[in-house]
């Protein structure tokens, strides 16, 4: 009888334990995380007519026919890493580039069907 009451008593701290450390845990995570930078994405002519998506991490920027001109597309850094990622929507193959953590200027050419990239750090 008296083990089954220190058991009680064991499982009750445990569990006290728990809550706390849920609500503690709980109000940090309320914060606002931000961070400090900007992508500018310059898609260049070379694309043009071209069915292309194109995505920062999981975000999705751009889903259309690429027109006849250079298309510009700014977006505040919202990770603390960043993938840029184009989709040839028509073939679904993807290539990827790792961006600067501090934002960058990142010009997107193609030439005989290789996807380049260059970024300048701003």
């Amino acid at each position: 009888m008296a083990l089954n009451v220190v058991l009680v008593i064991a499982v009750f701290i445990v569990v006290l334990i728990f809550l706390y450390l849920s609500f503690r845990f709980q109000r940090n995570a309320e914060k606002i995380v931000t961070y400090e930078g900007r992508y500018i994405i310059e898609m260049t002519n070379d694309f043009a007519g071209q069915d292309l998506s194109v995505y920062v991490n999981d975000s999705l920027l751009i889903n259309q026919i690429m027109p006849d001109s250079s298309l510009h597309v700014s977006v505040n850094k919202f990770a603390e890493e960043s993938i840029l990622m184009i989709v040839n929507n028509q073939s679904d193959t993807g290539t990827s580039f790792n961006l600067n953590p501090e934002g960058s200027k990142i010009t997107v050419k193609k030439s005989e069907g290789i996807i380049s990239i260059t970024e300048d750090v701003q």
